[in-house]
């Protein structure tokens, strides 16, 4: 009984911290490769490296018309420069992984669809106005487990647009 409650309470107080914490949802697109990447995105900042401005990133989307694809990544902001006298500027970059479930191209130039797991990397630039809009692009390169899913790796820029609350 008191197991239970230590974790219900512990589970109680990382609810708390999570929703005083700043977020944002929004979409997120671009090329991979030749693909086009659509996704749902959602933002959540923490101060987990006793840095204010480092965030969570999860997106769940479609790519090329025949694929779904997760992705989970923690940001690290690096610099946070005063370009204009409102809103916030940020530098960013952080490791993740993707899983998902596509079409891709074998080492016999056959499609094959398969699970698929695999590291993510990000780079990017984002402007938080001082109305509740975030703006962002980056660059995103993911290595890919099996190899054949369009040649073991997608890269490529994305635009984002997401509700900061």
């Amino acid at each position: 009984m008191k197991k239970t409650l230590l974790v219900a309470l512990a589970l109680l107080g990382l609810s708390l911290a999570a929703v005083a914490q700043p977020k944002a949802i929004g979409v997120r697109g671009g090329l991979f490769g030749l693909r086009f990447n659509g996704e749902i995105s959602y933002e959540q900042w923490t101060d987990l490296f006793d840095n204010d401005y480092d965030f969570f990133e999860l997106d769940l989307g479609v790519f090329g018309g025949d694929g779904f694809k997760a992705t989970a990544l923690y940001n690290f902001t690096f610099a946070q420069p005063e370009f204009t006298d409102r809103g916030e500027w940020g530098f960013y970059a952080g490791p993740g992984v993707a899983v998902g479930y596509g079409t891709g191209i074998n080492k016999v130039e056959e499609k094959k669809s398969s699970p698929f797991v695999g590291l993510a990397a990000q780079l990017g630039l984002e402007y938080t106005f001082w109305f509740p809009l975030q703006l962002s692009i980056d660059f995103r390169p993911s290595f890919m487990i099996p190899a054949f899913m369009n040649r073991g790796n997608w890269y490529g820029f994305a635009l984002s647009a997401r509700y900061a609350f």
